[in-house]
């Protein structure tokens, strides 16, 4: 744009506009002609006055560092997948809201899913196999943290899980030990005790972006600031682990043994 047309956008004199952008005798413009002249540039105010690396406006911005996104009820949404591949060669961190879909059984997923999806269970069930292929494949590391009652409640068939017939219980901690065996330690899995902390569900993809789960919805962080606090919060969990990854296939192995007493 040139002087004169951002001169008559903004309703002042040219010789106006000049004295502000002349680098001998520079100016400070006044607030009004300040906001117009970034209104009509499409940029930020403090940019235009460098206080900001960044032209963009503080509701672009916002606009950009957070978004909610309507969740599924299963994991089937191509964004997650999405997610995954957009955070390839960086630790992907996840606490999941109860045991992750990426490494159910088919079963189990059937037993979860089919009330809820019908027909669509299928589709669930391929999207979880994909991202644990992805999972292979990729150069990205794995941790996941979830609280102990999970498992315990899982292994007894109580709570959430009531109903789950035997079988399946036994076939999906199978499941967890071949993937543990195969895997580590690009995937580690911790338990925490949910009584000394808490973690709601949320997946850290490296340094790019934090996702947290409400159950209706993703509620998606890709400021810097905050997607730090979420790893340094999920490292809190890792820290504080009752369960340490390396410990993790004895504790599930003892608690096979108790479901099969």
């Amino acid at each position: 744009m040139s002087q004169s047309a951002l001169a008559r956008a903004c309703r002042v004199d040219r010789s106006t506009l000049s004295q502000l952008l002349s680098g001998a005798t520079p100016r400070m413009p006044g607030a009004q002609l300040l906001g117009d002249m970034a209104a009509v540039l499409g940029v930020s105010a403090d940019w235009l006055l460098s206080l900001s690396d960044r032209p963009e406006s503080a509701a672009d911005l916002l606009a950009a560092s957070l978004s909610i996104d309507a969740a599924p009820r299963a994991l089937v949404d191509e964004r997650i997948f999405g997610w995954h591949r957009e955070a390839a060669g960086y630790k992907i961190r996840h606490v999941p809201a109860n045991l992750p879909d990426m490494l159910k059984t088919d079963e189990m997923m059937r037993w979860e899913y089919a009330p809820h999806l019908g027909k669509t269970t299928e589709q669930a069930i391929g999207a979880s196999r994909d991202r644990l292929d992805w999972m292979r494949s990729s150069s990205s590391d794995y941790e996941i943290a979830m609280p102990l009652y999970e498992l315990d409640s899982f292994v007894r068939g109580e709570g959430y899980y009531r109903g789950l017939p035997r079988d399946v219980r036994e076939g999906q901690i199978a499941r967890l030990l071949s993937l543990h065996d195969t895997l580590f330690p690009r995937l580690r899995l911790f338990l925490f005790d949910a009584r000394q902390v808490f973690a709601a569900p949320i997946t850290v993809f490296g340094p790019l972006m934090a996702v947290l789960y409400s159950g209706q919805h993703y509620l998606t962080f890709r400021d810097s600031e905050r997607v730090a606090a979420f790893a340094r919060d999920f490292d809190r969990l890792v820290r504080n682990a009752w369960v340490s990854d390396r410990d993790f296939p004895g504790h599930l192995t003892r608690l096979g043994a108790e479901l099969r007493a």
